[in-house]
């Protein structure tokens, strides 16, 4: 079912890179775009409105967690996610089938679905196409994921039998789908192989579907494999849907992906690397713990507008970090998303402004490569 709700206008365009607008029911969301993970319907240690000021449009939910606790259904009792963790921008969710799938031998697949065991109690439960759709139905995200298999990326013969039943399970999520005010994005996968990518992104692409997400990238394959899929899938995507890269947040890897035709992004990067100390910046990443950074009266990043530079020197937060004083966390990781949110932005101004070709180039010359 269509919803007018759901549309991308692509407002400038520089090679492949694109800048749009996507609308959603719960507002617009400009791209490029970096989205924040939040698991367990919260950002690590973040309250909404301190996510709302880093910029971010966009927050991502995840669908196998919600599941176990506190339960999709509760959440629907609840008034949805929106509602239940006060975030009234646009949410999406994944489809679980990521962290289902990474379960190894807790996990067993067939045609049908996937039978696994909870990373909490060891209780046994089954996800199909239509659970999964289902549960992101009662979730109330504004967009959520066709429930796909993420293969190991370089097992070409696994690739091809779980390429194609990731076909046969959108076709089903496609069926089961209700809701009119929730984007289902298909999702492409293949490995490494590019052969593979092309019939996947042309079998997703035929479906008339209001976005796209490329699959089974950042999980072990290097950055020059991942790169060189990337030249081939976006432009095989639909020109006028918005094309997500799932689960990859490093600033090289934005800057790439922009590059290449992808508008929309996530990853727990930010919040993984603040909670041990790591910030983030457009020249690499500083070791906040360091102890070069005792009686450093500085900011993490000299010139940065998000709340823990304008406020706090590296001195006060390595001294919260070395005490694990819980508001260290907080502010490498207000400011680790307010970077990635401020590459997006000024990537975005670069593309309409015709120059992003440039500003890649030297955003990368920059950035160090180990």
């Amino acid at each position: 079912m269509k919803n007018e709700a759901f549309k991308f206008e692509i407002q400038g365009k520089g090679g492949k890179a694109r800048a749009g607008v996507f609308s959603t029911p719960h507002g617009d969301i400009p791209t490029p775009v970096f989205a924040p993970v939040g698991t367990q319907a919260t950002v690590k240690s973040l309250t909404p409105a301190q996510i709302a000021e880093t910029g971010a449009s966009l927050v991502l939910s995840n669908t196998y967690h919600l599941y176990l606790r506190p339960g999709d259904e509760l959440v629907a009792e609840m008034g949805g996610l929106h509602r239940f963790m006060n975030w009234q921008q646009p949410i999406l969710t994944d489809s679980g089938g990521f962290q289902v799938f990474s379960l190894n031998e807790m996990r067993k697949i067939d045609e049908e679905g996937v039978t696994f065991k909870s990373h909490i109690d060891g209780s046994t439960h089954r996800f199909t196409p239509e659970k999964s759709i289902a549960i992101q139905e009662n979730l109330g995200a504004d967009i959520i994921m066709a429930f796909d298999e993420c293969a190991d990326p370089s097992n070409y013969d696994y690739n091809v039998q779980s390429m194609n039943r990731t076909h046969r399970w959108l076709e089903r999520c496609v069926a089961a789908k209700k809701r009119p005010d929730q984007a289902l994005f298909g999702i492409v996968q293949g490995g490494i192989f590019a052969d593979l990518r092309e019939q996947s992104a042309d079998f997703v692409s035929s479906f008339d579907l209001p976005g796209y997400a490329i699959g089974g990238l950042s999980v072990g394959e290097t950055k020059e494999e991942m790169n060189a899929m990337l030249d081939i899938v976006p432009e095989r995507l639909p020109e006028n849907k918005p094309r997500y890269l799932m689960g990859v947040g490093s600033p090289e890897d934005l800057v790439n992906g922009i590059l290449r035709g992808v508008d929309i992004f996530d990853c727990v990067l930010p919040t993984r690397l603040a909670r041990h100390g790591a910030a983030m910046s457009f020249t690499g990443r500083l070791n906040l713990v360091n102890k070069q950074y005792a009686r450093d009266s500085r900011p993490i990043v000299e010139g940065c507008g998000c709340y823990a530079c304008q406020n706090f020197t590296r001195s006060y937060i390595r001294h919260l970090l070395m005490v694990k004083e819980m508001l260290g966390g907080t502010l490498v990781s207000i400011h680790n998303i307010f970077t990635l949110e401020e590459l997006t932005r000024q990537a975005r101004k670069a593309i309409l402004a015709g120059t992003y070709a440039d500003f890649a180039e030297k955003f990368l010359a920059d950035y160090p490569t180990n």
